[in-house]
């Protein structure tokens, strides 16, 4: 097993270290954060022209045909700066999901313009009843003649409020007894569909993230994304490639976090010395690289068992979900410990990593539901 990156993949890494550090600095992100949209369409464009968006989708679709190792070294560079964009909505998650599961026809119409950055989709599963996995859905699309009705409320959704259209999971049957797993259907929506409302979510995260409220919704047959009833064995695998990528993002994040807070405690002086000699703060900074480290070989060996089609990548990728979206948070704890009041300075922005941490800590199922998963997986 060689987790070491290829010379084009380190190219690719300083090549978005350095487009993200010279149009992205911390106060940009800051700005944007702090945005309406936290959407920047020239960057958007930027990214689409360094070939960042089309990455990891077959080229006969428009893309790159990247590998997934590729992606998550672009996601890391992307968490090291703290900066959003649409890429894993419409890409990783909506474009993944048409990938596996659309017609030829709707690969054909919707995966170019995705690739370009033309069309933004936002993906919508979850709902007030938080969770990643079936039971959790109950948004009722309902046949009527040849149409269906949608009705129902899905939460956190990132990049809804800049999509074009949303790719809604809805439950079309209830589970049967023999397949739990059973009833879910993908459609494919635009935004302004009427019965279709957008609010964006105010409080301390780090994503722009709406409640979308579904009345009514009437969507023809023609909206369907893959087989009816049967989205989720699709859609755990678009799940798994989504994940792998965010936790290589949140591996980006704890990698600057912990810059921020060695590179502080060397120059902020008390009783006459750095406190880097306290013992108790070099706890604190050996907690963050030891989170930091754990995280990002786990990551990359799960992206090398996923690139290689090795049976238990599964089980990687949510052994790497769970240090992920553990060790974010409490390495943003540990760093405002060392940091105290300065933590909490926007200009020095260390709150932004923070605001990341609490949003994306179950994002695609938190420490426990990987630890749980890890453990049905493998028949404990």
């Amino acid at each position: 097993m060689d987790l070491s990156l290829t010379s084009t993949q380190s190219m690719l890494k300083d090549s978005a270290r350095s487009f993200l550090s010279k149009e992205c600095p911390r106060t940009f992100v800051r700005e944007l954060d702090d945005s309406e949209t936290g959407f920047a369409p020239e960057i958007w464009r930027q990214m689409v022209d360094l070939g960042w968006v089309g990455l990891v989708l077959p080229s006969e679709y428009g893309g790159a045909d990247g590998s997934f190792t590729d992606a998550a070294v672009l996601f890391e560079e992307m968490g090291y700066a703290c900066v959003s964009s649409p890429i894993h909505s419409s890409v990783m998650l909506a474009g993944l999901s048409i990938l596996a599961a659309g017609s030829e026809a709707q690969k054909n119409d919707i995966l170019p313009s995705i690739a370009s950055g033309s069309r933004i989709l936002s993906f919508a599963f979850t709902e007030p009843q938080y969770g990643w996995t079936p039971e959790f859905v109950q948004t009722r699309a309902v046949p009527n003649g040849s149409d269906y009705v949608l009705d129902g409320v899905k939460m956190f959704i990132p990049d809804a409020h800049v999509a074009d259209q949303i790719l809604i999971v809805a439950r079309t049957a209830m589970a049967s007894g023999a397949d739990p797993n059973y009833g879910l259907t993908m459609f494919l929506a635009d935004k302004n569909t009427p019965g279709i409302t957008i609010q964006l979510l105010q409080g301390f995260m780090g994503e722009k993230v709406s409640q979308v409220t579904l009345q009514g919704v009437r969507l023809p047959a023609s909206s369907i994304v893959g087989p009816v009833n049967g989205a989720w064995p699709h859609l755990e695998k678009v799940f798994d490639r989504a994940a792998i990528v965010m936790s290589a993002y949140m591996v980006g994040g704890m990698q600057r976090v912990f810059e921020m807070t060695a590179e502080y405690a060397q120059n902020r002086v008390h009783f006459g010395v750095p406190i880097a000699t306290f013992q108790r703060i070099q706890d604190y900074i050996v907690e963050i690289l030891n989170h930091t480290d754990a995280a990002r070989w786990l990551t990359y060996e799960a992206l090398w068992k996923l690139d290689n089609e090795r049976p238990d990548a599964a089980e990687a990728i949510s052994m790497a979900m769970a240090s992920a979206s553990e060790g974010m948070p409490r390495s943003c704890m540990f760093a405002h410990h060392v940091h105290a009041g300065v933590g909490g300075d926007r200009n020095y922005g260390l709150y932004l990593y923070t605001k990341k941490a609490k949003t994306l800590h179950s994002y695609l199922g938190d420490a426990p539901f990987h630890k749980q998963r890890v453990a049905d997986l493998l028949h404990l």
